[in-house]
């Protein structure tokens, strides 16, 4: 029968500092793949990272129902928070993935220890994505969803997200995968102030910037709540310029 010792002094008289907890959540119609590279720069400078891809998207594209929505997305966080207990957490949220952290914030915020919204769309109470586009802008998007009934909103080309040189390009539109449209069109319900009084990191993609994202730079950079931070690439930056940002959220996580 084995036996357990106490620790030596030696052991303990420097106690063992726990590396930052990262959950990366991709934005629409992305799945976790868009984190590879960034994922291994950051755990090559000894962080713990998790690429969960949201349901309905991704390899789990097999799975998509029409039951799928912003709340099923924001379950599916807390849900990896709980079985692999996480604690800690810097939670990183692209673009969509900004709609799914904020409602992460407010269900779940004893696990966290800082939101950074990566180029993100911000809604508040009782909005959705769709909600807090122009006019002409949801009416768009709506046309997209019509040839599946309402169900799928389909994935605009990877030069949008600024992926252009080529065989990126397409090894990213090989990936890209229908959006759940209920994702973008159920409102957002918070019960705390936006962020529930957790640390808020903006970080801009501005080359080129994309104009709905504009309103939403502006803001952050209007209020003292946030802290900003500029990246002078496209909108997919995990996919362009993976050691940028990996060195960049590593410096945030201190």
């Amino acid at each position: 029968m084995s036996t357990v010792t106490d620790p030596s002094p030696s052991a303990t008289a420097h106690p063992l500092v726990k590396p930052p907890v990262f959950v990366l959540v991709h934005g629409a119609w992305h799945g976790g793949w868009c984190w590879q590279h960034v994922s291994a720069y950051l755990r090559a400078a000894g962080a713990i990272v998790y690429t969960p891809t949201l349901s309905g998207l991704g390899e789990h594209k097999g799975n998509l129902t029409a039951a799928i929505d912003l709340d099923t997305h924001i379950a599916d966080i807390i849900n990896l928070l709980h079985m692999e207990d996480l604690h800690n957490v810097v939670l990183v949220g692209h673009s969509y993935g900004g709609l799914v952290i904020t409602g992460v914030a407010d269900r779940a915020p004893a696990r966290l220890r800082k939101l950074i919204f990566l180029d993100s769309l911000l809604a508040e109470n009782n909005q959705s994505l769709i909600s807090i586009q122009p006019a002409a802008g949801q009416e768009a998007l709506r046309q997209m969803t019509v040839p599946s009934d309402g169900l799928l909103l389909p994935a605009l080309p990877a030069t949008y997200f600024g992926v252009t040189e080529p065989a990126l390009n397409q090894w990213v539109e090989e990936r890209l995968t229908p959006q759940p449209y209920r994702s973008l069109t159920q409102p957002l319900v918070l019960k705390q102030p936006f962020g529930n009084h957790l640390p808020l990191v903006y970080i801009e993609c501005d080359t080129p910037p994309l104009d709905a994202i504009q309103p939403f730079v502006a803001r952050t950079k209007a209020s003292e709540a946030w802290q900003n931070y500029t990246l002078h690439e496209g909108h997919s930056v995990m996919l362009t310029a993976p050691r940028q940002l990996a060195d960049l959220l590593e410096s945030l996580s201190h």
